[in-house]
């Protein structure tokens, strides 16, 4: 599959995604990669990789770099993670890379930019029930506090939105109070639990009903 893509697409950026899970053999087939530039597959087709640039992303190191400084020990210091990175990849296979990029613990700004992207998605999804919606700044820290983990980043942002908002959304939009659209502001309540207000519009009437009929007037 690899040597097909790259075929297809000869200018690309490939991405491995958590390279060190990957199976020990993944590591040989790369340095031949990294080595001739070309990778060969089981039918003995060659993919050119000479205008391929590779991106591997790894946790190596994380756990290390977030490790809270207990006692009189030494601050953590950029290129801790160094030692873990060694551990996991051979020297052969780390003298192949242009470089290694640390990259810092996400902020809370940022993390809110990320709480705002999944928001805006499900915005966007709400907006086509005619949902109006608003969410508050304390939902958003909530979500920023709870849904982002050190190690693992915000992938479990999106099972917490899913857990609470769309969990209590479903019922209102296929039978409550949002079948016909409305506006909705989601908020926290005094237990920290998501709370909807909702402002429903008022149902169609059905096809099957009639106005009352006009008083007629002799001439």
């Amino acid at each position: 599959l690899l040597t097909e893509a790259v075929t297809k697409n000869p200018y690309c950026v490939l991405l491995l995604d958590e390279v060190e899970k990957a199976h020990p053999d993944i590591f040989n087939v790369l340095l031949q990669v990294m080595d001739h530039g070309t990778l060969t597959d089981n039918n003995g087709r060659k993919a050119d990789f000479r205008n391929v640039i590779i991106v591997m992303t790894t946790n190596a190191g994380a756990e290390t770099m977030n490790k809270a400084t207990i006692g009189f020990t030494n601050p953590r210091q950029a290129g801790d993670e160094m030692g873990d990175i060694k551990r996991l990849f051979t020297p052969e296979f780390r003298n192949r890379l242009d470089a290694i990029v640390s990259f810092k613990p996400l902020d809370e700004q940022i993390i809110l930019r990320v709480v705002d992207k999944f928001l805006l998605q499900l915005e966007q999804q709400l907006g086509e029930k005619k949902v109006e919606v608003t969410f508050t700044d304390q939902l958003r820290k909530h979500l920023a506090k709870k849904g982002f983990d050190p190690l693992m980043g915000a992938r479990p942002m999106q099972r917490l939105i899913q857990d609470t908002i769309r969990k209590a959304l479903a019922d209102e939009l296929l039978f409550g109070r949002l079948t016909e659209g409305g506006r909705l502001t989601v908020d926290l309540d005094d237990k920290q639990e998501v709370m909807l207000d909702i402002t429903a519009l008022p149902k169609k009437e059905g096809k099957g009903s009639r106005s009352e009929p006009e008083e007629a007037t002799a001439d």
